[in-house]
């Protein structure tokens, strides 16, 4: 019999949980750059008042969230995550899956974050922390994790409806 061994890159648990903590506040507290970069550039075309006030409005909220630390949106959304997970990587001490519900979890109690996600659709039971994620994996050549999130808000379909 042979058998093919070889060293994997290891990534812990805790380390996941922390990051993923990291950054569902990070999302909620500081606009991306490139997002404050065109707001400043619609800044400089707009010829409204009310545009030119709604946009210095969104700048000014952007910037006090981020030295505030408070959510520049009440609706801190549903994390939905992309887990780019290296071949050659393995997750220890735990499960990868729990260790990103984890990190959610903590991130959204810790930061003080609106906890906005329902258990079942039909019941309407609030989580209380904002779990599950929606998470998307992709099995990827090398030894990386990459995780990319973003919290999706539900503004404009808490009022919409599907009937068939």
């Amino acid at each position: 019999m042979t058998q093919i061994s070889e060293k994997l890159r290891e990534v812990r648990v805790d380390e996941i949980i922390e990051k993923v903590a990291l950054a569902c506040q990070d999302a909620a507290y500081n606009m991306r750059e490139d997002v404050s970069n065109a707001l400043r550039r619609a800044m400089d075309v707009e010829i409204s008042p009310m545009g030119r006030h709604v946009l210095d409005q969104l700048l000014e909220n952007a910037r006090l969230a981020s030295e505030e630390r408070v959510p520049f949106c009440h609706d801190t959304g549903i994390v939905v995550m992309l887990v780019e997970l290296g071949q050659d990587v393995r997750i220890v001490g735990g499960s990868l899956n729990d260790a990103l519900n984890e990190g959610v979890r903590r991130g959204y109690i810790g930061g003080f974050l609106r906890a906005s996600v329902v258990r079942d659709p039909f019941d309407r039971v609030n989580t209380g922390d904002n779990t599950p994620a929606i998470i998307h994996y992709e099995i990827v050549p090398g030894d990386r994790l990459t995780i990319a999130l973003t919290a999706k808000g539900g503004g404009s379909e808490n009022m919409s409806r599907l009937v068939m």
